[in-house]
């Protein structure tokens, strides 16, 4: 009798039919024998109308506030799942991420698990039920409610795989699994099988919705298989395991997106030791994740910084660093909103060479004009004019022949 975990998408249980409709496959698995664990996400875009909710009767709702409103999406779709299969005559119970065990740190909406508790799980297990689990949220030692940030559910459920054993964690969402890009961008894009857990950190760091990056990290470390699948047909899936063979005709195997980026550049800064540390340190503490970093070669001791943010996060990027820069005796901070990234991703571009000229060489046929350049052994990463980046999925999708079958 195998543990398996699953987690359900906030557009899986976006109403009542199709949380019945998840209810029919959970109930498929119990049939089959299996012990059955769930994590389910809010309901469609409940999180979004909670915020906004908050932000209407308050211009500073407090971290810890919010993050005990935002925690209660997940507790309605788990008790309405729960209540569903019960109706259907099976034995289920739903459980808050307390409940459930989950011990985070304090860091309020973006809280990292500490560890799992799993006696409560076990014991429900043990009656026969199946134990359906608030995703996206924890506690403290202090029993604070914590959120764990966006796509935070999909780390819970990995984290419950991890803990209790189970053979495989199913990520179900509303797309068939990984693909060689976003299909709603190339619809000739093709489902991949499988995947490495390397090659899907990079995918979804990059811009690939499909997983959390730190849920394919907790995979990773515990070797747990991730099977990604649609709720809403019989699609095979992608599984994301470590067992996958860099021999492939096709060394890039994915092209990752993304349009959430955007540019500081601190003009003029002088080269001398602790400037880089001055910026950076105050990002870090701010909780702010810088991603591509450029510094231009020093003329006369003055050069350039540039890196790269959320664009979500710039404004606030922008209050730190602009008097830094000041206090610096930098010339000037300037900042773009309107970028994105492209990049190509494969375990087997490490050692074989042209890839990155094939990639710019395509940008350029469509007169796609390249602002910075990243690199990891097997990712290289373009930052582009944001109404150019469709344009560039495309043209990469077809000098790479992704749509060709391995």
């Amino acid at each position: 009798m195998a543990l398996v975990v699953q987690k359900y998408g906030g557009s899986s249980v976006s109403d009542a039919e199709r949380i019945k409709n998840v209810a029919r496959r959970i109930a498929k698995a119990k049939d089959r024998g299996d012990r059955v664990v769930v994590v389910v996400s809010a309901m469609g875009d409940t999180t979004d109308e909670l915020v906004r909710l908050a932000y209407q009767v308050s211009e500073h709702p407090g971290d810890r506030e919010l993050d005990v409103l935002l925690s209660t999406g997940e507790i309605v779709s788990s008790t309405l799942l729960a209540m569903t299969l019960r109706d259907m005559g099976y034995k289920a119970i739903s459980l808050s991420g307390a409940q459930a065990g989950i011990r985070t740190d304090a860091a309020y909406s973006r809280a990292r698990i500490l560890k799992v508790e799993t006696r409560r799980v076990v014991e429900e297990l043990k009656k026969g039920r199946i134990v359906i689990v608030a995703g996206f949220q924890g506690t403290t030692d202090e029993m604070d409610v914590t959120t764990l940030g966006r796509g935070g559910s999909d780390t819970t459920a990995v984290a419950l795989a991890a803990s209790l054993g189970a053979e495989v964690c199913q990520i179900y969402t509303d797309v068939e699994g990984v693909h060689t890009a976003d299909p709603r961008l190339i619809p000739e894009a093709r489902k991949l099988a499988e995947i490495g857990y390397e090659e899907m950190l990079e995918l979804a760091s990059y811009g690939a919705k499909v997983m959390h990056p730190r849920a394919v990290e907790l995979g990773e470390l515990f070797n747990i298989p991730i099977l990604v699948a649609s709720s809403f047909t019989d699609s095979s899936g992608t599984l994301i395991h470590g067992g996958v063979s860099m021999e492939v005709r096709n060394k890039v195997r994915s092209i990752a997106h993304d349009l959430d980026v955007a540019k500081i550049t601190v003009v003029g800064v002088p080269d001398r030791p602790g400037i880089a540390a001055a910026i950076f340190q105050s990002l870090a503490k701010a909780g702010i994740s810088v991603d591509t970093i450029v510094q231009n070669a020093s003329i006369e001791n003055i050069t350039d910084l540039t890196f790269t943010v959320t664009e979500s996060q710039l404004a606030k990027a922008m209050r730190l660093v602009r008097p830094i820069a000041k206090s610096i005796g930098a010339r000037e901070c300037l900042s773009d909103a309107k970028l994105g990234k492209v990049s190509i991703i494969g375990t087997g571009m490490q050692n074989t060479p042209g890839y990155a000229a094939r990639m710019f060489g395509a940008l350029s046929e469509r007169g796609i004009n390249i602002q910075l350049i990243a690199t990891s052994e097997i990712r290289i990463t373009c930052i582009i004019d944001e109404v150019k980046v469709k344009d560039a999925v495309r043209a990469l999708h077809h000098v790479f022949e992704m749509e060709v079958v391995e």
